[in-house]
């Protein structure tokens, strides 16, 4: 990610952390992407569910990029930051050229060791046969 000039500053300070938050501006969705509150969780087809099999979900429910307002938020390891103000990141899920909005550190009060998913979460997810490493 390349920050513009007048926010260099913003950087110091970010060498250091292991992961960061970005948030982003969804530029590249199709009109039809923009808006609607419940869609089907479609990456689950790539694990050999069918489109007919799937519920409609709620979008807040779902890391769907179809958003009622295109607002990204992606976990990224920062590898290094470059000629202060190239922030050099892996498994940053954007296309080139998405616009940031937003980078925050993360931080360890943000972990949690106990969470819970809903049922039809885990059953879809058994379904799809998911790694328990992942989830929809």
């Amino acid at each position: 990610m390349e920050i513009y000039p007048p926010y260099k500053d913003a950087l110091e300070g970010l060498v250091g952390f292991s992961h960061i938050f970005v948030l982003a501006y969804f530029n590249k969705l199709r009109p039809e992407q923009v808006g609607p509150l419940q869609v089907r969780p479609r990456r689950l087809m790539n694990y050999g569910l069918k489109l007919e099999e799937l519920p409609s979900i709620g979008v807040f429910a779902l890391d769907s990029p179809t958003r009622p307002n295109p607002i990204g938020l992606s976990l990224a390891r920062l590898l290094r930051i470059e000629e202060q103000r190239r922030i050099i990141v892996a498994d940053l899920e954007y296309y080139d050229g998405t616009p940031v909005l937003d980078i925050k550190p993360y931080q360890a009060g943000y972990r949690t060791e106990e969470f819970n998913v809903p049922n039809w979460n885990t059953e879809l997810s058994r379904k799809a046969r998911l790694p328990p490493s992942e989830s929809i």
